[in-house]
C-alpha cells in the first residue's frame, strides 16, 4: 500500500538545501528573509515558492538532488498548475512515483509478492477469486496502476490504441477511478486513514493524469514519441471538461 509519506522525510538537510539553492549568488538579506519564512510559515511554503522550483531544475533537477525532493516540487507545481491544491494528495503521488519506479514493483498489488497483474484486466480476474483484505489491495492497484500508467506513459498508451486498437486512456481513468472509488469504500482505506485520498483520486483521476503526463513530456520523456500525437493529447486535455474538486 502506498501511502503520502514523501513530505514528512523532509527536514533540516532538505530545508537547508532549499534555502541554500535560493540565495545562491544573492546578498545574505534574500538568505535572512527565506530563514524568516521558513520560522514563520513553514516548509511548505518554500515548497511551494515557484521560485524553489526554479532553483531546483536550475541546479540539476534529479541528476544532482535528492529524488524525494525533486519529484514532490515536480508533481506539486503541477497540479497547482491545474488547479488542484490538495498537498496530501501531491504527497501521495510522490510516493507512487517513486515506489512504482522500482523494478517491477508497479505489477505486484504488494512489494513481496511474486505474481505480477501486468493488464488491468488481470486486476478483474484476480477480484473474482480474492477475500478479505486482498480485495482491498488489488482495487487499490487498480487504480494506482491505471495512474501510473496513462500518467507517465500515454505516449505508449496512444500508440497501442492507434496501431492496435488497445484501450485508450479514457479506459484507463474509467478503470482507475474504479479502483480508487471501491477501495475508499473498504474498511481497512478507514483504518489507515487513506480514504480520502483515494476518494479524490477517483474524483480527479483525469486531473492527475494530465499533471503527470505534464511531468513525464516535460521532464522525464522530453523527446519521446510523436510530436504531432503529443500535441494533440495536450490540447484534448486543455478543453477536457470538468474542474478539480480539491
Amino acid at each position: 500500500m502506498i501511502l503520502p509519506n514523501v513530505r514528512m522525510s523532509f527536514g533540516r538537510a532538505e530545508a537547508g538545501l532549499v534555502i541554500g539553492l535560493l540565495a545562491k549568488g544573492e546578498d545574505s538579506a534574500v538568505r535572512e528573509r527565506a530563514e524568516e519564512r521558513l520560522r514563520e510559515e513553514g516548509f511548505d511554503s518554500l515548497l511551494d515558492d515557484p521560485r524553489t522550483l526554479n532553483a531546483v531544475m536550475t541546479a540539476g533537477g534529479l541528476a544532482s538532488l535528492p529524488a524525494a525532493l525533486v519529484f514532490y516540487l515536480l508533481v506539486r507545481h503541477t497540479l497547482l498548475e491545474q488547479g488542484f491544491g490538495d498537498r496530501t494528495v501531491a504527497d501521495y503521488l510522490t510516493a507512487l512515483l517513486m515506489e512504482y519506479g522500482r523494478g517491477s514493483r508497479a505489477y505486484r498489488v504488494e512489494a513481496g509478492d511474486t505474481a505480477e497483474l501486468r493488464y488491468l484486466a488481470d486486476h478483474v480476474d484476480a477480484l473474482s477469486t480474492a477475500q478479505g483484505r486482498r480485495v482491498f489491495l488489488i482495487e487499490a492497484h487498480l487504480g494506482e496502476l491505471s495512474l501510473w500508467l496513462s500518467g507517465l506513459f500515454p505516449d505508449w498508451i496512444e500508440h497501442r490504441r492507434n496501431r492496435r486498437g488497445s484501450p485508450g486512456l479514457s479506459y484507463y481513468e474509467e478503470m482507475g477511478s474504479s479502483g480508487y472509488r471501491r477501495a475508499a469504500g473498504r474498511s481497512d482505506a478507514d483504518r489507515h486513514g487513506i480514504a480520502p485520498i483515494y476518494r479524490s483520486c477517483a474524483e480527479n483521476f483525469g486531473v492527475l493524469r494530465v499533471a503527470l503526463n505534464r511531468v513525464s513530456d516535460r521532464h522525464f520523456f522530453p523527446g519521446a514519441g510523436d510530436g504531432v500525437a503529443r500535441l494533440l493529447r495536450r490540447v484534448r486535455d486543455d478543453y477536457r471538461p470538468g474542474r478539480p474538486t480539491s
